[in-house]
C-alpha cells in the first residue's frame, strides 16, 4: 500500500502561491488549525473539503493521489494497492464516522474521481458540506441516510443518487452495521 501524503501536496501548492494558512483559510472558509492539521497529516479531510481545496488550487481532486508523474491512458488498481484514508474529521475537530479509499490513483486529467466509502459509526454532528461539481452516490452494502439539501433520504444496499454538488449533503450511517459505498465525484 502507498501512502498519499495528501497535506504535504496541499502545502506544496500553498508554497508555491506564496499563501499563509491564514490566506488560505480566509478564501476557504476553513481555520488555519484545521488547514495545519491537513498540511501536517494528522486529520484527513472530508472529500467535501479536499474538493473545495482542489478547486481553490485549481487543480483535479486526483492531483492529492497522483503517485506518479507518467501519464496513462487507462489504470488497474489492485484491491491490495488502494490507501485507506482515515482520520476524517469536520471543521469542528469531530469524527466523521467514516474513511475512504481513492479507487483511481494513476489516471491524470481525468473527469471524475472514484471512491470507497465505509461508514463505520453512527455519528451525531450532521453537518452538511458542499463543493463544486455533481456527485454519484451507490450503495454497496448496508443502509445510509442522505442529508441532501433539507431532505432526509434513507439509502438501502442497490440505490444510488446523482445530485448536484453545489447541495448541501453529507453521508450517515442509518445503523450500527458497517456501510460500503461507492462515490464519485466529477467536477
Amino acid at each position: 500500500m502507498s501512502e498519499y501524503n495528501i497535506g504535504a501536496k496541499i502545502k506544496i501548492l500553498r508554497r508555491a502561491k506564496k499563501m499563509t494558512l491564514q490566506d488560505v483559510a480566509n478564501e476557504t472558509g476553513f481555520s488555519t488549525a484545521l488547514l495545519s492539521q491537513i498540511e501536517n497529516n494528522n486529520v484527513s479531510p472530508p472529500i467535501a473539503t479536499l474538493s473545495k481545496i482542489a478547486h481553490f488550487f485549481d487543480v483535479k481532486i486526483g492531483h492529492f493521489f497522483n503517485e506518479s508523474e507518467e501519464e496513462c491512458r487507462f489504470e488497474i488498481l489492485r484491491a491490495d494497492e488502494r490507501t485507506i484514508i482515515p482520520r476524517v474529521v469536520s471543521q469542528d475537530g469531530t469524527n466523521h464516522g467514516y474513511f475512504y479509499e481513492s479507487l483511481s490513483v494513476r489516471k491524470k486529467n481525468k473527469r471524475m474521481d472514484p471512491f470507497l466509502l465505509t461508514l463505520n459509526e453512527k455519528v451525531t454532528n450532521t453537518d452538511t458540506y458542499s463543493h463544486n461539481g455533481e456527485e454519484f452516490i451507490f450503495v454497496m452494502r448496508g443502509s445510509a441516510e442522505l442529508l441532501l439539501d433539507d431532505r432526509r433520504i434513507v439509502l438501502n444496499e442497490g440505490d444510488s443518487v446523482y445530485f448536484d454538488a453545489n447541495l448541501k449533503h453529507r453521508l450517515l450511517s442509518s445503523g450500527c452495521d458497517e456501510v460500503r459505498v461507492m462515490v464519485v465525484v466529477m467536477r
